[in-house]
């Protein structure tokens, strides 16, 4: 006799549908009650006759938010131009007296006193007072003060006459900051090295005592001072160099790859009787000096050794014909040319090889490091700078080793300071640590200028005094964004010219979320790291070239912590903002994102339905420029609305169309008010306490919060508050629980348990949200979002209840979730768990849990997978730890090994290398030990999502000796499902499905590949790479040399013969 056995799932299917369709109705009666969505519906459709819906025109959005921030651009660089003026007024005026006494204050000793009550010298009363403009830091706002360097004496004649004359910028500060109060720090960065900032502040020193700032290695300071330079470092390996003298070398290297910027490119060969290139990938080419190439760059040079015979020649060679083959491709920066030569010695001038190469131009300039004390090659290699329009130092201890380094600049900078061209330059973004808000992230651009001398008899010198510079915070740019108007997954961006991020929603600068940590890379994540679904750059190389006009794709969004993802369409508006290196975006999804309605309302009745305690603005939009005059400063936006209203502010200034429809907004949602008043006072309704909070949000940031519990009884405390930034409205963004029941079917509910940062989730509460729109069709805008929270364990109570019911007659159930033969689960469209047997399994993902089943569920098509990349990541990786070339920045190790150096130079007669690779082993020799360590590195992950269409399945899966069977069925109305499995078979053969990242890993020519790929970028519209009246005879101590005079006179004859 042959007995069939059916599947289970062909028992338990019936009954999983009765279960869903019972708890679907409770929790959706629940939701729509406690949230009062019908109510805010109907009142939205009671308006729905009065309200203009208007489709966005991207291109004239895009273009008005572009004037916008030029005019913010332009009130921010003539305050810096009004600098510059005031500075070299200044300093025309002023006479060097090297015997000035003058007491200033200096921003590390003011307000210091000695064991005896007295004021430190330079460090005098320096009144400061909290404001918050400036994060509530004790500022001085009538008086700058100065910051002199560690290693740099600070009554130095030059740096005290400098600090004298500079003093005149203190009534221009003031001035500025009363005619645009949204400024903050100014300053002015001293060629000398010092730095004057206001307002004035108290500098405080690291742990080591040091304050290792010099604003000459600032970006700003750099960019301003030079043009685009392409360089190439030659570094002697031979011998001679062993020791101390390679690990300086080393250093010098480092401090001028410091000292390059993205406009910049480089490549660096060590050379004794053969060429070396440090990376042999780039073998013949340069590179841009971004983050990522110098810091490659980097960790190759610990790499290098010394031995053999040093061949200048062949280097000088090599050095020459890769410039003028990398000048001829128009890759670099097609403006100044320089090697920069860094060895101990050379025994001849090599005038052949440059009257080859660079006679009687001089194009390239060639910069020469003498490292040691020795002097005997000294002549050679001054000669060789003197005769190339370069600059000669020495470097004898590793505490010279910065300022040598800089001198460079000023070399470059005679040009531009003969020309007398005030270039305007802008920064990327960078983070500034001084006014770092709650999350500790400010992102800050720098609008700077140099300043130059205008003394006719030092003109063909080309003094450069320094630079002045003002920082604008990259928020600044998003209040002039109306967040309103770009939809609920719109936003506006911004790039530099080289295509990297200045502002964009997608950009995570920091990492660790408690330690608030900067990423190395940060200040350089291209546009295509971030919407890399263009995979061709066709939108970024637009905006480098600074186009206007449209591009469309479809894109994939992740949400909450990255874990969840929105497929859509966007459609992007770029077009350029004038007077920057900045290109302006704005991306709005298709559908309901691509329409705005306006609605209408007296203000009396607005005003009116604004006063309820419960309602709140959006902090960080901007109703109401609050910043322009220091008595607006404290007010909320809210405060600041009715108070332009009701015309007791006349100074104020508000978007008078956004205002409107706030009002508007506060009208129509007004009595949802009283609705949840009433559920709240009524004692039958929700006696067990599971609801807790109710909330509304509206398409103009207007937001409405009913406790259904005491405030300490909230199981979520920091829900709806500014900690939690992903479920309020802020800058970049709307609402989480805003976004998600957008994309829902409308009247559903999207119901979701939070994630929270812990590896395991320890999420308590249930929130759930819908959609309120104004019209039944896709065109019609979202015009607001309602939703409640309750407790998960409430919440999993009304699903077990509903899962034990059933269809016989007699009430007795064939199958129910207590059954131990089955596991039942509730998890989300993105496959997230809410409701398991086993409570520890609550917001895992189910494929980790199920993979046999999510395996299945995939094959079938119920699910699918979006695979997502991230392109700023950071990843762990075992590294070597060295203590050799990083910790010679640090200040205290550079002194202590400089000391070190001397005593060997002592004895140096007994045992020259032995003794000195003894003595600085410590910093030379690397510790050949593992550490682990968070590095940046791109990652592909995958995200999971329900497919719409699919409302129940049921399948089996083989597994080694059995059939798993299982049921899936949707919840009626919201974004669940209900999976019941067979626990009777087991598939341990199946791994279970993940969504850890994965790294991706390049193989060497791949990665020889993207080193040497060059995205497309714009050079900076000025470039002063050479003036003829720019005098080179000062180029690092010249008089007296022994070389042959008849090499210095052949370039100088070459150039008048060529005429």
């Amino acid at each position: 006799m042959c007995i069939t056995f059916l599947p289970v799932s062909f028992f338990f299917h019936h009954s999983v549908k009765l279960w869903a369709s019972a708890f679907g109705g409770e929790i959706k009666s629940i939701a729509a009650k406690y949230s009062g969505s019908q109510l805010l519906q109907k009142k939205y459709k009671e308006y729905e006759k009065d309200v203009a819906i208007e489709e966005i025109d991207g291109l004239q959005l895009v273009k008005k938010l572009a004037k916008n921030m030029e005019e913010m651009f332009h009130k921010k660089s003539e305050a810096v131009r009004r600098l510059v003026e005031a500075a070299e007024d200044a300093y025309l005026k002023h006479e060097f007296d090297a015997d000035l006494q003058y007491e200033y204050f200096n921003a590390v000793l003011i307000n210091e006193r000695d064991e005896e009550g007295n004021y430190l010298e330079l460090g005098k009363e320096f009144i400061l007072v909290p404001n918050d403009h400036f994060n509530n830091l004790p500022v001085n706002i009538s008086l700058s003060d100065v910051q002199v360097p560690t290693n740099m004496y600070n009554k130095d004649p030059a740096i005290v006459n400098g600090v004298y004359w500079s003093e005149s910028l203190n009534k221009v500060f003031v001035d500025n900051f009363d005619r645009d109060p949204s400024l903050i720090w100014q300053y002015f960065g001293s060629a000398k090295g010092f730095f004057r900032q206001y307002p004035g502040i108290k500098w405080e020193p690291d742990e080591n005592g040091v304050i290792a700032f010099d604003c000459r290695n600032r970006k700003w300071y750099i960019q301003a001072a030079t043009s685009p330079k392409d360089v190439v470092i030659l570094v002697d390996v031979s011998g001679s160099m062993k020791g101390l003298r390679l690990t300086i070398a080393k250093q010098t290297v480092s401090s001028i790859l410091d000292t390059l910027g993205d406009d910049d490119f480089f490549n660096i060969i060590a050379y004794n009787e053969e060429l070396h290139y440090v990376e042999p990938c780039l073998n013949g080419t340069l590179v841009q000096a971004d983050r990522a190439n110098k810091e490659h760059f980097r960790e190759h040079l610990d790499k290098l050794f010394a031995k053999g015979i040093g061949m200048l020649d062949i280097a000088l060679n090599e050095a020459f014909n890769m410039l003028n083959e990398f000048n001829h491709t128009g890759q670099g920066s097609i403006c100044s040319q320089a090697i920069m030569l860094i060895t101990d010695g050379a025994v001849d001038t090599y005038d052949t090889i440059f009257a080859k190469y660079n006679w009687p131009d001089r194009k390239v300039r060639i910069f020469t490091y003498l490292i040691g004390r020795e002097a005997a090659f000294a002549d050679n290699l001054k000669w060789m700078a003197c005769a190339n329009k370069g600059f000669f130092t020495q470097i004898s201890t590793l505490a010279d080793v910065q300022e040598n380094v800089m001198e460079y600049l000023h070399v470059l900078s005679r040009p531009k300071v003969i020309d007398q061209e005030h270039d305007v330059v802008w920064t990327e973004a960078y983070i500034d640590s001084t006014l770092a808000d709650d999350q500790g992230l400010v992102l800050m651009t720098t609008v700077a200028m140099p300043v130059f001398s205008k003394q006719n008899e030092t003109r063909s010198k080309g003094i450069l005094l320094g630079v002045v510079g003002t920082d604008v915070p990259v928020k600044e740019l998003l209040k002039t964004i109306p967040k309103y108007k770009l939809g609920i997954h719109g936003y506006a961006f911004a790039i530099t010219n080289n295509g990297y991020i200045l502002t964009h929603p997608e950009l995570r600068p920091l990492y660790e979320e408690g330690k608030k940590r900067r990423k190395p890379n940060y200040s350089s994540v291209d546009l295509s790291e971030v919407e890399w679904e263009d995979r061709d750059d066709v939108l970024r190389n637009a905006m480098v070239n600074r186009k206007t006009g449209k591009f469309s794709m479809e894109v994939k969004k992740t949400v909450d912590k990255g874990k969840r993802v929105l497929v859509m369409t966007n459609d992007y508006y770029y077009t350029d903002i004038k007077g920057t290196p900045f290109s302006l975006g704005v991306a709005l999804s298709r559908g309901h994102g691509k329409y705005f309605f306006r609605g209408n309302v007296t203000v009396e009745e607005g005003l009116h339905d604004l006063e309820h305690p419960d309602v709140s603005l959006a902090d960080e939009w901007s109703y109401c420029n609050t910043d322009l005059h220091p008595e607006h400063r404290q007010m909320t936006q809210l405060e600041a609305i009715k108070r332009y209203l009701t015309g007791k502010e006349p100074l104020l200034q508000c978007d008078k169309e956004l205002i409107q429809e706030v009002l508007f907004d506060a009208v129509v949602s007004a009595p949802i008010e009283a609705y949840w008043t009433s559920l709240a006072l009524n004692k039958s309704e929700n006696s067990d306490k599971g609801v807790e909070v109710a909330f509304l949000g509206t398409r103009t940031g207007l937001s409405r919060i009913n406790l259904f519990v005491g405030p300490e009884q909230l199981t979520n405390q920091d829900f709806l508050t500014a900690e939690d930034k992903e479920n309020i409205f802020n800058a970049d963004h709307f609402p989480l629980w805003y976004r998600r029941a957008a994309e829902q079917i409308p009247g559903s509910f999207v119901y979701s348990i939070p994630f929270s940062t812990e590896t395991a989730n320890k999420s308590n509460v249930v929130t759930a949200s819908t959609a309120i729109q104004l019209l039944d069709d896709r065109k019609s805008p979202v015009v607001a979002a309602v939703g409640i929270q309750m407790k998960l364990e409430f919440f999993q109570r009304k699903f077990w209840t509903a899962s034990r019911q059933c269809a016989s007659l007699d009430g007795r159930c064939a199958i129910s979730c207590d059954d131990e033969t089955i596991n039942c689960y509730l998890i989300d469209n993105n496959g997230f768990i809410l409701v398991s047997e086993d409570y520890q399994q609550t917001g895992y993902f189910f494929g980790e849990v199920e993979g046999a089943v999510m395996n299945k569920l995939l094959t079938m098509g119920s699910f699918k997978r979006v695979t997502l990349y991230d392109y700023q990541a950071m990843c762990r990786t075992n590294k070597e730890s060295s203590d050799s070339a990083h910790s010679l920045l640090d200040p205290y190790n550079a002194f202590f090994a400089a000391v070190k150096w001397i005593m060997t130079e002592l004895v140096l007669f007994l045992v020259e290398f032995n003794l000195c690779s003894w003595w600085h082993s410590d910093l030379t020799a690397k510790a050949q030990r593992l550490k682990q360590t968070l590095e940046p590195c791109d990652t592909e992950y995958p995200a999971f999502v329900s497919e719409r269409t699919i409302k129940e399945t049921m399948g089996n899966i083989a597994c080694d000796d059995c059939f798993k069977s299982f049921v899936i069925q949707q919840i009626p109305s919201s974004n669940l499902f209900m999976v019941v499995v067979d626990n009777e078979c087991f598939c341990d053969s199946v791994p279970p499905i993940t969504m850890a990242p994965i790294e991706i890993r390049y193989n060497e020519s791949l990665k020889c590949e993207r080193l040497k790929s060059q995205k497309i970028r714009r050079r900076p519209e000025s470039c002063h790479g050479f003036h003829p009246e720019e005098n080179a005879r000062e180029c690092g101590g010249v008089s007296g040399l022994s070389a042959k005079p008849s090499l210095v006179l052949l370039p100088l004859l070459l150039t008048i013969f060529s005429r």
